[in-house]
């Protein structure tokens, strides 16, 4: 599911299953899975936390 957040594309499509980690600070998110950590960066609490949301539906 693509999520488009201040002209930066995120896309959970691009996380492979099964996640391993995810590691949260307020405002930067870094997911592990099979290929390696990724990171997101926001510049608002409340934009992580839906980006969290979709995470979790996927």
């Amino acid at each position: 599911m693509p999520y488009t957040y201040k002209g930066q594309h995120y896309s959970v499509d691009s996380i492979v299953s099964p996640i391993i980690s995810i590691a949260i600070n307020k405002l930067n998110i870094v997911v592990t899975d099979q290929s390696g950590p990724q990171l997101f960066e926001f510049t608002k609490r409340s934009d992580s936390k839906e980006f969290l949301n979709l995470l979790y539906q996927a």
